[in-house]
């Protein structure tokens, strides 16, 4: 199993200093990844966790990362496709891509807060039939050149697109999503499937097996479809699940290590500690001490021996 790392994005620490130093850092421990995540609005009276009420751009805050770093891939989970165009996302993607040398993982998700959808423009409706074909414009897009498709809702007069991705056809697509529809789409269409903050992961197994027999069905190789955890960490006391048992990833570092063992056994191929969702990290009101947290969390969950933080 692969271990990521989510870039500090959210709250007190999204600071250009600590992009810079956890990104470096977590290359240096041996962490395979660095995640992003897209948050546009937080509605008045929504109640929502701390860690959306700050967010940086997940596309900027990766090109941040790449200047600093060389081998560790840079991964967004998820942008909403509905709130941006796919040529415009397509140009993106391509720019990070070459920037970093061929290190992008793009995750996108279909949304779902009517307050995103507004302030954007976008539809609601149909939008899983809108990510299938958004999906095939970006990889025409960075396909053979010239491109040109014409869908039911995407059309791209014939022209070129350039400069090319480095990694052959584009960066990998991976998709989001918790409902039946969701996963049997990233099971016939993407590159992997990344779970997000809400996932119940003790139910996992179930849902990477609808992933994987969909991409069956679709004629693909089942065990070629990437699942990306997001790993939201709870560092100290257990933190309860309502039936008796305790979250996963939750706990003492023995404990949250264990569990990552567990999901390794489940098909989970990659998990990425999110310590944005950490309120004594993430939350816009975090005091000073969030980052040396964050810093003693990398160091103690890191796949590969590191000095500990002075």
């Amino acid at each position: 199993m692969k271990i990521g790392f989510g870039l500090p994005v959210s709250g007190a620490w999204a600071t250009p200093e600590n992009i810079a130093l956890f990104a470096a850092r977590a290359e240096q421990a041996g962490y395979a990844s660095l995640w992003t995540f897209q948050r546009l609005l937080v509605p008045e009276g929504s109640g929502m966790d701390p860690v959306y009420r700050s967010v940086l751009d997940p596309v900027a805050a990766m090109s941040f990362a790449a200047a600093v770093t060389a081998r560790i891939r840079l991964g967004v989970a998820v942008i909403n496709a509905p709130f941006v165009s796919p040529a415009y996302l397509a140009k993106q993607a391509v720019s990070v891509d070459v920037l970093s040398g061929g290190r992008l993982d793009l995750g996108i998700g279909l949304g779902w807060m009517p307050e995103e959808f507004a302030i954007t423009g976008a539809p609601m409706q149909r939008r899983g039939a809108r990510t299938a074909e958004y999906v095939r414009v970006l990889r025409t897009l960075w396909g053979d050149q010239p491109a040109e498709f014409s869908g039911e809702f995407y059309t791209v007069p014939r022209g070129t697109m350039l400069p090319r991705p480095v990694q052959p056809g584009g960066p990998p697509v991976l998709l989001g999503g918790l409902a039946p529809a969701a996963l049997r789409r990233a099971g016939r269409i993407a590159d992997g499937w990344v779970t997000s903050s809400r996932a119940d992961l003790s139910q996992i197994a179930g849902s990477i097996t609808a992933v994987r027999d969909a991409a069956a069905l679709a004629g693909r190789d089942p065990a070629a479809v990437r699942v990306i955890c997001r790993g939201v960490v709870r560092s100290g006391e257990p933190a309860g699940d309502g039936r008796g048992g305790r979250v996963l990833l939750s706990g003492s570092h023995d404990q949250i290590l264990a569990d990552v063992a567990w999901l390794a056994e489940r098909g989970v191929t990659e998990v990425f500690y999110d310590l944005n969702w950490d309120p004594q990290i993430g939350a816009p009101d975090a005091g000073p001490a969030a980052t040396a947290r964050a810093a003693r969390l990398l160091d103690a969950l890191a796949p590969a021996g590191l000095p500990a933080a002075g």
